[in-house]
């Protein structure tokens, strides 16, 4: 055993028995301090060799295999934490990775549909057929609102203001907010929920607005399978998800002119830097403005 593997053992031990960390955590860490003792050993170095360049080295290296920001930025933090147990416990004289910084991850863009692709999905339902209003109406709701999928499936009656066409829900952080539905989804809903929904109720079904053909409230699972099935029906390849519809939501919100801080209380951020990600929406809006109206554009 190598001279680095010895302290790998202990400080895997260390996280196990003095800091609880779980099994998939503690795995995490030993790939990455295992893939150190290879480099290490094929660059002909011990653990007394390494100094913060040296790890500067090898986070290069495993850049250069491909490791993608993210990754990095794990592998950086348990080198850094590694470098720390090992200093505390004076077998190295310093905290070699201190100096270390993590590699900045970029934020993807979200990915949305294309409005008409939604709206052919959402007209594509049959709403004569079994189940038909009330996934239309759980669709409309998705992409009206901009709820998640956790808030679609426990909102309840009392919530929903059929006259004023609004929805309290209650989202991240226990926090609720009051989003408006438009004239469209609360048509939908409101059919299903005087056409439909009645004859699913059952002995035990609570005031859920969303309930299954058993009279219980739709669980997560149920809800992303029935948007998959109906995304399938309206011959959409795209791997469709209920999230897609709510970043779809604040898309073409933005795209026609909504304010960002609007959108940020609608999505229920409680960060605007959130809700920023979106604005590659209006900066694209904004280049083709000047494109068209600019004589240098």
């Amino acid at each position: 055993m190598s001279d680095i593997r010895q302290h790998i053992s202990g400080f895997l031990l260390y996280l196990a028995t003095e800091r609880g960390l779980s099994q998939a955590y503690q795995d995490s860490v030993r790939q990455s301090l295992e893939g150190l003792d290879l480099w290490l050993s094929d660059k002909g170095l011990s653990l007394y060799d390494l100094g913060t360049q040296e790890l500067s080295n090898y986070l290069g290296f495993r850049k250069n295999e491909g490791l993608g920001n993210s990754s990095l930025r794990i592998l950086t933090v348990h080198l850094k934490i590694f470098s720390r147990f090992l200093a505390s416990r004076g077998v190295l004289v310093a905290d070699i990775a201190e100096p270390l910084l993590s590699p900045k991850v970029e934020k993807s863009l979200p990915d949305s549909l294309d409005a008409n692709m939604v709206k052919g999905m959402l007209e594509s339902v049959d709403l004569n057929k079994r189940l038909g209003k009330r996934d239309r109406a759980i669709l409309e709701l998705f992409y009206a609102s901009g709820l998640r999928l956790s808030e679609l499936c426990t909102a309840r009656l009392e919530n929903l203001d059929l006259d004023e066409a609004f929805i309290r829900v209650t989202g991240k952080g226990n926090k609720t907010r009051v989003v408006p539905v438009g004239k469209t989804a609360m048509d939908c809903v409101q059919s299903y929920l005087r056409l439909e929904r009645p004859q699913l109720v059952g002995p035990k079904t609570s005031s859920h607005i969303f309930i299954s053909v058993r009279g219980g409230p739709l669980s997560p699972d149920r809800v992303r399978d029935i948007v998959k099935e109906r995304a399938k029906n309206a011959g959409i390849e795209t791997n469709l998800y209920p999230h897609l519809l709510r970043h779809s939501f604040a898309t073409h919100l933005l795209e026609n002119g909504a304010d960002l801080r609007v959108i940020q209380e609608m999505l229920g951020h409680t960060d605007i830097s959130t809700t920023q990600i979106y604005t590659h929406v209006d900066q694209k809006r904004l280049k083709n403005i000047h494109n068209r109206f600019h004589p240098r554009g």
